[in-house]
């Protein structure tokens, strides 16, 4: 029997976990437990910290799972990784760590006939490239957020997707929150009645609130054993320094700040509860500064208004971390743990008959992943859903870079009668890398 028929029949027999009817893993096997021959076969691309101690981790607990592949352009990282695996595995009878296929071209990942699945960890710039080879080649991929290094990027890969039929997951446990689902859920139902405006707030700064710095490091050998050249891929050549490597978040040619990463998150919660997943706003503007001087150039401040066709507007700064709905009638705010209203009474009221229940998996973003790709039906986060998220933070960086209100439209994500916030849309990569390659 193949591995995709006899899951699929285990998912006939199981009963729902997820809300609102999704698998789960112990409907998988007798005790939880699969035959190897019937599981999900996982390539991991990129070993750092979410890739080897939450994405491998985590993803190696699941009865279904079999890793036969990993991948890391630092021989240090993916070796590893590879010893990790004996302690995080919890099927005691699979030979994953004897049997798992190591390299640190990820190429070699996407082209192996045994990966069913690919699990991208990878630094902001090296999401798209892998993971649209890996749908060319026939794979489902699971992809850390931000989607994309540029919006260009995100449309490509979303379309391949769907072109290709692939199951694709961003990585964003935004969407498996109970208190960020009942938000939205009451949001849309018209528990604040018409909605007008979405205020989120994301750490300004460095990593969660830190303090702008400039950094003027030197050059340094490149490690023995890592690929540098991989590592920067697409990338403008650069010389080697230890922060270019572990810090990259924070420079632009390899990330876009807070804005896209915890904005990822936050932007797709805002999205969610706007029911604007598959398209983005109208207008941009704001202001901001950005780090200069030094190595870090990302934007550390900003205070961003969107406008959406349907009259909401997101008025987004730098501080903390959370969204708010206002509405005509009162107002939601929560940051994924605490859950506040204008009134008690909204957050006591249950979604009814009839209403509209929103798409989760209350056991994580992992999960809902493997169920999908079994089941053939579209993960709670998608490569458009993940795409359009991402896109609010690339257009609130390019209208900072730019310094004026810019005119967008979301359907053919292009900026109207502006050439210069036009040629932000896409960066040109260093060869041989191409998006369309």
């Amino acid at each position: 029997m193949k591995r995709r028929t006899f899951l699929k029949q285990m998912i006939a027999q199981g009963a729902a976990a997820c809300f609102p009817a999704i698998l789960p893993a112990s409907a998988l096997g007798l005790n939880g437990t699969v035959a190897p021959s019937n599981r999900i076969a996982l390539g991991f691309i990129g070993l750092g910290y979410e890739g080897k101690l939450k994405n491998l981790r985590v993803f190696m607990a699941q009865p279904e799972v079999q890793v036969v592949a990993l991948c890391d352009v630092f021989e240090k990282r993916l070796r590893g990784a590879h010893l990790a695996m004996q302690s995080y595995s919890l099927k005691p009878s699979a030979h994953e760590f004897e049997t798992c296929f190591t390299t640190r071209d990820w190429r070699e990942v996407v082209a192996r006939s045994d990966v069913d699945a690919v699990v991208i960890s990878t630094p902001d710039h090296w999401h798209a490239l892998p993971a649209i080879a890996a749908a060319k080649a026939g794979k489902d991929v699971f992809c850390e957020k931000p989607l994309s290094l540029t919006i260009r990027e995100g449309r490509v890969l979303s379309d391949v997707m769907q072109q290709r039929q692939r199951i694709f997951q961003t990585a964003s446990e935004a969407r498996a929150s109970i208190k960020f689902l009942k938000a939205c859920e009451w949001v849309r139902n018209g528990r604040i009645g018409k909605l007008h405006t979405i205020r989120v707030a994301i750490y300004g700064g460095f990593a969660q609130g830190g303090s702008p710095m400039n950094i003027n490091p030197k050059p340094k050998p490149v490690p023995e054993g890592f690929d540098y050249d991989m590592w920067l891929g697409q990338a403008p050549e650069a010389f080697y320094t230890p922060v270019r490597y572990t810090k990259y978040r924070y420079i632009l040619d390899y990330s876009g700040g807070n804005l896209t990463d915890w904005g990822s998150h936050i932007f797709n919660v805002a999205q969610w509860g706007n029911d604007s997943d598959r398209t983005g706003p109208v207008s941009v503007e704001g202001t901001g500064r950005f780090a200069s001087d030094g190595l870090f150039n990302v934007a550390t401040e900003w205070n961003l208004t969107y406008e959406y066709a349907n009259g909401v507007k997101l008025n987004c700064v730098s501080g903390d971390y959370h969204v708010r709905f206002e509405g005509s009638d009162g107002w939601i705010q929560t940051d994924g743990d605490a859950l506040d209203a204008s009134n008690p009474d909204i957050l006591r009221s249950e979604i009814g008959p009839g209403e509209i229940r929103l798409r989760t998996c209350l056991e994580g973003e992992h999960r809902d992943f493997l169920n999908c790709v079994v089941s053939r039906e579209p993960t709670f986060c998608p490569a458009e859903t993940g795409h359009r998220a991402v896109t609010l933070g690339h257009l609130g960086n390019i209208a900072l870079m730019t310094g004026r209100k810019l005119k967008w439209n979301p359907e053919a994500e292009v900026f109207d009668n502006d050439e210069e916030a036009n040629r932000k849309i896409s960066r040109t990569m260093r060869s041989p890398w191409t998006l369309e390659s």
